[in-house]
């Protein structure tokens, strides 16, 4: 999985002709996290705000979900110039992005390994196990925010 994630970051360059102009990377980028917290909030309702009301099978999809963004190659929205301009709505990648690579591949990593770890303890159903896995989740997402975000 960092052989993936780091191939990815490194080939981020090279595949940014493909995944379409500064705009149109920002907006596929945008869109998959809208989706990824869309999904981590269903999780967060259903273990964290409110565990009675907890179902598997929806927590479940959300992990799968969560996993999917994770291994979508999401590296290749982040082309030169992503670091400015305007996609559903202005980035907020800081241009430090493009200079932190090990440290952002890390984060990559990191991400990918917690959502994938996600997904796996969630198709068993033990609650427990999601809320710690999630909490890994979430850690790792704030680490990237913190490491390449500009806060609102």
């Amino acid at each position: 999985m960092k052989k993936i994630a780091l191939t990815v970051l490194l080939t981020a360059s090279a595949t940014a002709a493909i995944s379409g102009p500064v705009e149109e990377q920002i907006r596929f980028r945008q869109s998959a996290y809208s989706f990824l917290g869309w999904n981590t909030g269903k999780i967060k309702k259903q273990v964290v705000d409110n565990p009675e009301s907890f179902n598997k099978d929806y927590v479940a999809a959300a992990a799968n979900a969560i996993a999917a963004v994770a291994n979508s190659g999401l590296g290749e929205l982040y082309g030169p110039g992503t670091d400015q301009g305007i996609g559903w709505k202005q980035t907020r990648l800081k241009p430090e992005f493009f200079q932190k690579k090990d440290e952002v591949t890390a984060a990559a990593n990191k991400f990918n390994e917690a959502a994938n770890g996600l997904a796996k303890v969630a198709a068993a159903g033990d609650k427990v196990a999601i809320k710690e896995a999630f909490g890994k989740v979430t850690e790792s997402c704030k680490g990237c925010h913190d490491l390449v975000r500009i806060k609102e």
